[in-house]
């Protein structure tokens, strides 16, 4: 039996709270590091609007983590991404690691895109790749809703990558290319397009 103040007593440990990276308010924490684009908040969602693809970055970087948020893509043709632990050169471009948020019918929404850099991870190019066969199974396929809100849930942890979509696990993999860098959210540049965000938050976790 342990004593309330003895050196033994069992504590519980305080729990790892989450950082609420999109007030719901305002811009407050982002920022477009490109010189095209536009970003606003209407109703508690971030609205991209552009006619050239653009991300739209957090101020801060993170290492290890578990990070959510919601996306909904615009009617015809869209595609987009949340990038994570992504690098950006001089020139404001941003580069790497991206959860991919395809509207196509080839349904690869979940997959790991590379971006700007070695491009597919996961699944593989071309479509008919014995590997994706084995590793890009049907419920990964139809996780999407495409003209609905998606959950995308993103976990790093070392070089364990991690992402599942609408609570279906659609990647899973080890890669080491970065340990750390910036959140962003993109647009793809289809004129007229409106790709909207909401509910991003993140945990940070020890290594």
């Amino acid at each position: 039996m342990f004593s309330s103040g003895g050196s033994l007593e069992l504590r519980a440990k305080s729990p790892v709270p989450w950082i609420e990276l999109f007030n719901g308010k305002d811009l407050q924490g982002w920022h477009n590091p490109y010189p095209h684009g536009e970003a606003r908040v209407i109703d508690g969602v971030i609205e991209l609007v552009a006619d050239k693809k653009f991300f739209l970055a957090h101020d801060f970087q993170f290492s290890d983590f578990i990070l959510t948020g919601e996306i909904k893509l615009p009617p015809g043709k869209a595609n987009s991404g949340i990038l994570f632990r992504s690098q950006k050169k001089e020139n404001g471009i941003m580069y790497g690691y991206q959860a991919e948020v395809d509207g196509s019918d080839r349904k690869w929404s979940g997959g790991l895109y590379d971006e700007g850099r070695r491009g597919w991870i996961h699944p593989k190019k071309p479509l008919d790749n014995p590997y994706n066969e084995k590793h890009w199974l049907e419920k990964q396929k139809n996780a999407f809703n495409r003209n609905d809100w998606n959950q995308y849930k993103i976990k790093c942890l070392g070089d364990q990558l991690k992402i599942w979509v609408n609570g279906i696990k659609t990647t899973d993999l080890k890669d080491n290319a970065d340990r750390k860098g910036f959140i962003a959210i993109q647009h793809h540049g289809e004129k007229g397009q409106i790709y909207r965000f909401r509910k991003l938050k993140l945990k940070k976790l020890l290594p």
